[in-house]
């Protein structure tokens, strides 16, 4: 099944029965939010029961289990998909939170950390940093995301100017908009420096979009999580970390001592792999999920290559009909970024001073779509098949 091409438009499979538990709660409701709150597959239900009975059965020795095979399967499904030379830089917390934070306590204490982003961020990240700009903590220089196609070289010169940042913070897919930055390699090779923390949030990329880090894996962190696109769930996220790169992180957990088997006895100890920035106790069952997650993708000979080529049919699927029909907002001359443009993800984002009159609209019609602003977006993936959107194009008929 991995890479099969969509035939006229339409998707090259439907695996919308292997979501059945989530579906029978929506029989009469359409749900096109995967890029917010994506459905899980049926056979992530069975290793959710199986956290509980580890739980039940080893009580304080799950934590071998736990660290053990269960982050191994889960590590083991990143690198592969990630095209990561191993799993060592790899490290799981519940949150991608936790790891802004952790990356933040790295900077430079003697004077003001320099932090280079766009402002295209997502809230975990983008609230932070504007609160820490409010104190005068940080220095902070924003480019804006648009015009999208030199995003990358205005960047790049950003990074080059006076003593240049600390901390570069760029997303993959741009949470408000859909636009991808689809090659990271040039956008990495183009802000590095000695010492300097380049970070990717890859959540609206991971499983969404082919994503090859093998020749950055070395200069570059990389966050993600389970809850959109990987299809397991909240608490099940990760950070890929390059060795030799912020070291000794001040906001840390006990169990970031991991490993920590050198050094002297008084100092504080830390893993020399990115079991660095891990935190402390936490709830595992997004593990199990997620582990459930990548067994199924592998059964089932998927790719984030097919992923995306699914949920772009089900896009041009909806975007034809639009374009015959329009329905309020949700025309193709609101789309922030059309469908000719190959650098996208797997939702489309519709830009109108009247979005939030019409996601309540469309929330009245039993259509779930999720509101940013002035930005409506509709999200596309695996459990979805081409009946989904055709109905979804039928009911919004009825609302034009």
């Amino acid at each position: 099944m991995t890479n099969a091409p969509a035939t006229l438009g339409r998707p090259p499979f439907d695996l919308s029965a292997e979501f059945s538990r989530f579906r029978q709660n929506w029989p009469d409701k359409l749900h096109f939010a995967a890029h917010s709150h994506h459905f899980w597959p049926d056979a992530t239900r069975e290793a959710h029961l199986c956290a509980w009975d580890d739980a039940a059965r080893l009580v304080d020795g799950k934590w071998q289990e736990v660290l053990g095979p269960v982050w191994q399967k889960v590590a083991q499904g990143v690198a592969k998909h990630l095209n990561l030379p191993g799993i060592e830089g790899l490290v799981p917390a519940n949150n991608t939170h936790e790891f802004v934070n952790r990356l933040l306590s790295c900077l430079p204490s003697e004077r003001k950390p320099r932090i280079l982003t766009s402002d295209a961020e997502f809230h975990s990240f983008r609230r932070q940093i504007e609160r820490l700009a409010e104190d005068g903590l940080i220095e902070l220089t924003v480019v804006p995301a648009e015009p999208f196609a030199d995003l990358t070289e205005r960047l790049v010169v950003a990074a080059k100017q006076g003593s240049g940042p600390d901390l570069v913070f760029v997303s993959q897919v741009h949470f408000n908009s859909g636009y991808a930055l689809t090659d990271l390699e040039t956008l990495v090779d183009g802000v590095s420096a000695p010492g300097r923390l380049v970070v990717i949030d890859g959540y609206h990329g991971f499983l969404a979009r082919p994503t090859d880090l093998s020749a950055i894996a070395d200069k570059a962190f990389y966050i993600a999580g389970g809850y959109k696109y990987a299809m397991s769930g909240e608490g099940a996220c990760f950070m890929h970390c390059p060795p030799g790169f912020a070291m000794r992180p001040r906001d840390t957990g006990w169990y970031a001592s991991f490993g920590a088997l050198a050094g002297p006895q008084d100092s504080i100890g830390y893993a020399e792999n990115g079991w660095r920035f891990m935190g402390a106790t936490f709830d595992p069952s997004g593990l199990y999920r997620m582990g459930a997650m990548f067994g199924w993708l592998d059964a089932k000979g998927l790719d984030a290559a097919a992923i995306h080529a699914h949920a772009h049919a089900l896009q041009e699927i909806v975007m034809a009909g639009l374009a015959q029909r329009p329905c309020g907002v949700l025309a193709p001359e609101n789309l922030v970024v059309p469908l000719s443009e190959p650098a996208r993800g797997n939702f489309l984002t519709f830009r109108h001073a009247d979005a939030a009159l019409w996601h309540e609209k469309l929330k009245q019609a039993g259509i779930t779509v999720d509101l940013r602003g002035d930005r409506l977006r509709l999200g596309f993936g695996l459990y979805q098949n081409a009946a989904d959107a055709e109905t979804l194009l039928k009911r919004l008929a009825e609302l034009a």
